[in-house]
């Protein structure tokens, strides 16, 4: 379940805190500061998340009849904020040991605590942006995401320190912490369009728009005159179409809702989770 994959993404995200921050008492390095700042974001993030697929798996009430599915875009929207301000305070860090680098040491060690805090984040990467797609959840997707991003930002950090061990260059280390600060502060704007789309009823992209306009000639084919008015949006795990359905005159109500029955059915099996309201008109409705 996507509560479950939550759980796990709070506890890896605690544990590669933990180890993040280590690695950056052994080193001093402000990059791997900037590194385990991100974690913090992690952290924060799942919890958020956690909160809201327990919120959104509510079943609709009356005064909220269509569900709470909406509750996972606030999480990856309040993600994105932190992120951005993650960003700042990687910044903040950076630019003084930018004019005045110094020598790191502990490096060895360090460096080796950081890459199997790297090994974690991939593995839970890789399960969440699964679990996210299997349970068409926004929330563990954008979490998934956003703790990939945090695993290619950490092997980058990774790098950069050591051709800084290896040719004495020290500045790398902040300007490492500042390339890190840029992907993140891109990363969380990203995250805030994706959920703010979600919000404002944004439709579905014109592929999968497409893609339903097949399954419904297909089914309407000699059966039905016209389909317009069509109209999607999604909700975290589910998503809405509404559109009208024009029938012959001489169909009866029966037959009518029969058919809808029987589209209803071709589209939730050709896309799981879809919600379908169809207004059946009569011919007379027919747009020229």
């Amino acid at each position: 379940m996507a509560a479950q994959a939550a759980r796990l993404s709070l506890g890896v995200a605690l544990l590669v805190l933990g180890l993040k921050t280590l690695a950056y008492l052994l080193t001093g390095s402000v990059a791997l500061l900037s590194d385990a700042l991100e974690s913090t974001v992690n952290v924060a993030a799942a919890l958020a998340a956690l909160a809201a697929i327990r919120y959104a798996q509510k079943p609709p009430d009356d005064t909220h009849p269509f569900g709470h599915s909406k509750a996972e875009y606030f999480s990856a929207v309040l993600e994105g904020v932190l992120v951005v301000l993650a960003a700042l305070l990687i910044a903040k860090e950076a630019l003084p040991k930018l004019l005045r680098p110094t020598p790191l040491e502990g490096l060895g060690p360090g460096l080796l605590v950081s890459l199997l805090a790297s090994g974690a984040n991939g593995l839970l990467a890789y399960h969440l942006i699964r679990e996210g797609r299997r349970h068409r959840s926004p929330a563990l997707t954008a979490d998934g995401y956003h703790v990939l991003s945090d695993v290619l930002t950490s092997a980058g950090v990774l790098l950069g320190i050591g051709l800084a061990w290896l040719t004495g260059f020290w500045a790398l280390d902040p300007l490492l912490a500042l390339l890190v600060a840029g992907n993140i502060l891109l990363m969380g704007f990203r995250l805030v369009r994706h959920s703010v789309g979600g919000l404002m009823d944004e439709g579905l992209p014109p592929e999968e728009v497409e893609g339903i306009r097949r399954v419904i000639q297909e089914r309407l084919s000699g059966r039905a005159l016209e389909v317009h008015d069509l109209k999607t949006r999604r909700a975290g795990p589910r998503t809405f179409l509404e559109f009208h359905l024009v029938v012959p005159g001489r169909m009866s109500v029966e037959e009518a809702h029969r058919l809808c029955d029987e589209l209803e059915g071709d589209l939730e099996k050709a896309f799981p989770g879809l919600v379908v309201t169809i207004h059946v008109e009569p011919e007379s409705e027919r747009q020229r």
